[in-house]
């Protein structure tokens, strides 16, 4: 019986257990990996044999200048000039330079080659399932670059976007890039004020956006909006405008140039007179952004080398893409997420887009796209998991999912029980990855590894070329104990800067105060004995249960399996004497009240599955947990708020989802109600 096979029938029986053996690959599945390939490479190439992933990741961190240069020559990198050497310091701070001399472009090695068939598929709640082949791909980055350099953009100037999930934007996207221009990205939904705080710093003199977008079945009109961002963004020379709603659709007046999207991607196709710029290693790719708790959110910029290495290497050895596949990760262009599936094109794999609410007009959405496209690789986050479990979805009944090979579920830390599901509900042999890094790194720290087993809760393993550990309270590498997933080396994808930060002393501050000489990326961590990962929640909302440090997630994964129970927080935050307390706040599912017998409910479930420790000093009922606009909660501005700051200090509301959620709990703390009106928990 094979470890998938074992792992359905046991689902059906009781629930999975934190580390319980899933699934194992079979000799043919990890002989085909792109990951042995790599091996089988090293060993012709290079003389090096390895007889093992943990055997390759301890070289790949070892020896960081030989393992960067082997990534750079397998996936056969073009320069149109020698580099000088590989990495001018192993010392991990900001500044590292990676391929000095090397002169090259991001989006010419995402369109190289003659590949064939498709390049996108889309999906939104306005179109139907629709396809663009490469050959299209290309001739649209030919023409809108040739456009964009005709209206002025030079290599170094910003081109900012606020398209929905399109093939437009990629388009625009890779056109931009194509061009030597610095790309930023931000969703339709995003407000006026987060949209100014963004883009205001970069001072693009194009803005791309459309004249709204559709969730949920309800139409958002955005025009009005864009009129008055316009406004407030003086650099912006030229509005490209997407009828997307309405294909008659026109922007209300417009301080500046107005150009149609039709217009400029129906220009004539320069061809092969076309020549995508050359830049060197320390020239900007794009800015992604930070969600930031106070102030304005920081702006990283990465550059083109070191976000086309580090992508090779995760796209096609950890998430094991190759020509032929169909990759799906659901996102929103307002997340880092959308850079990273253009990023899947690398590969020659075909990517999946999808605008609009993953459950409208029924829960199956998805994954009625996935059997339509034969998706090979499809990405969600844990939450939606569970939204579909609660609904009893059952995909591999309604659907043909053969050709579905792989899942990455990130966003946020995910439990046992969200892989068991994709085991149970959709496909018994199927390889499931849970990962996690950051916008900050554009890639992951810890990832997956078509040549290891899958336990369930766990992460696989550390990434190739990243030297992660987990430090404990004296800064000492720990094994089997919780710590703060540090990395000891530089890796070529670390910002190149942080706009408007010239000494990168805020670069500095986020990353390398805490603990001088290792990035501190402010995850929770474990890695166990096998190599295997856990991510317990953001060390800087860790609680502190009488020294005793607890990962929020562990909180989570119990609360919001109870049937009562939508969504939860829990922070520690002190009393007005100074003795900290952990509060847990419940959002209710309709028709679920807060009474002693569900107080009784959580509290037993958290003794039960995890420790007395765990249990919160009082339970307090919200309408709604507050999150940011790339989907985390909002647990450390609530931190802050309970222990006395104001909300202006404690958190920035034009980074929230929901902000109106938060403002209940700056009334909760500006009260004390949330230690008064809190139904305590009898211990």
């Amino acid at each position: 019986m094979s470890a998938s096979e074992s792992a359905s029938e046991q689902s059906d029986k009781k629930p999975v257990e934190f580390g319980q053996l899933l699934w194992a690959p079979s000799e043919s599945f990890a002989a085909s990996s792109n990951i042995a390939e790599f091996m089988t490479w090293l060993a012709k190439h290079r003389g090096l044999e390895f007889s093992d992933y943990h055997a390759l990741w301890s070289w790949s961190v070892t020896d960081l200048a030989s393992f960067w240069e082997s990534i750079w020559e397998f996936f056969e990198v073009r320069s149109e000039g020698p580099y000088l050497r590989v990495v001018d310091s192993e010392d991990m701070r900001p500044g590292v330079r990676w391929f000095e001399g090397s002169r090259l472009n991001f989006a010419e090695h995402v369109l190289r080659g003659s590949r064939e068939g498709t390049a996108i598929w889309h999906l939104s709640e306005t179109r139907p399932l629709q396809q663009v082949s490469w050959a299209e791909l290309l001739t649209q980055v030919r023409t809108v670059g040739g456009q964009l350099r005709a209206l002025g953009v030079k290599p170094g100037d910003c081109v900012a976007s606020i398209l929905p999930n399109l093939p437009e934007t990629v388009v625009a996207m890779l056109a931009t890039i194509s061009i030597g221009g610095l790309w930023t990205n931000a969703a339709p939904e995003f407000g006026i004020s987060t949209l100014k705080d963004r883009f205001s710093q970069l001072r693009p003199r194009v803005l791309l956006a459309a004249d709204g977008y559709q969730f949920g079945g309800k139409t958002f009109d955005k025009r009005g909006e864009l009129a008055e961002l316009l406004r407030e963004l003086p650099d912006v020379e030229t509005l490209v405008f997407l009828p997307y709603l309405n294909a008659d659709a026109q922007p209300e007046a417009a301080p500046v140039k107005v150009v149609a999207w039709g217009e400029l991607a129906g220009a004539r196709d320069p061809g092969e007179g076309f020549r995508f710029t050359q830049v060197g290693y320390d020239h900007p790719l794009w800015a992604v952004f930070s969600s930031g708790t106070t102030g304005l959110p920081k702006a990283i910029v990465h550059n083109h080398v070191g976000v086309l290495l580090e992508m090779y290497k995760f796209m096609a050895l950890h998430l094991d893409l190759r020509q032929g596949d169909v990759a799906f990760f659901y996102t929103t262009t307002g997340w880092v997420m959308f850079n990273l599936v253009v990023g899947m094109l690398l590969t020659g794999s075909a990517i999946v887009l999808y605008d609009g609410s993953p459950v409208y007009p029924g829960p199956q959405r998805l994954w009625e796209m996935a059997s339509a496209s034969k998706t090979t690789l499809f990405g969600a986050s844990p939450g939606y998991v569970k939204v579909l479990n609660d609904l009893g979805v059952v995909p591999k009944d309604h659907y043909d999912l053969s050709a579905l090979r792989s899942v990455l579920v990130g966003g946020a830390p995910s439990t046992p029980e969200t892989f068991s599901w994709f085991y149970s509900a959709v496909k018994e042999d199927l390889w499931v990855t849970s990962q996690s890094g950051g916008t900050e790194i554009a890639s992951g720290f810890v990832v997956g590894c078509p040549l290891l087993p899958v336990y369930a809760g766990e992460i696989q393993t550390r990434a190739l070329g990243m030297a992660v550990e987990a430090f404990d309270a004296t800064g000492v590498p720990v094994v089997g104990g919780e710590g703060e997933l540090v990395c000891r080396k530089p890796f070529p994808s670390m910002p190149l800067y942080f706009v408007n930060d010239d000494d990168h002393a805020r670069y500095r501050a986020a990353y390398f105060e805490d603990i001088p000489g290792v990035w501190r990326h402010g995850d929770y961590f474990e890695l166990n004995e096998r190599g295997g990962c856990y991510i317990y929640g953001r060390s800087d909302s860790t609680l502190n249960r009488n020294g005793v440090r607890i990962g929020t997630a562990e909180v989570y994964r119990v609360v919001e399996a109870l049937d009562e129970v939508e969504d939860s927080l829990i922070v520690c935050a002190p009393d007005s004497s100074g003795v900290d307390r952990l509060p847990l706040f419940l959002q209710l599912r309709a028709g679920a009240d807060l009474d002693d017998r569900l107080v009784e409910k959580v509290t037993s479930a958290l003794k039960q599955k995890c420790s007395a420790r765990h249990v919160p000093d009082n339970v307090i009922q919200v309408d709604e947990i507050p999150y940011t606009l790339t989907g985390k909660k909002l647990e450390v501005p609530v931190q802050r708020l309970l222990s006395g700051k104001p909300l202006e200090e404690a958190a920035s509301t034009a980074s929230m989802r929901n902000p109106a959620a938060i403002e209940v709990f700056a009334e909760l703390a500006k009260t004390g109600l949330w230690l008064s009106l809190a139904t305590p928990v009898d211990d």
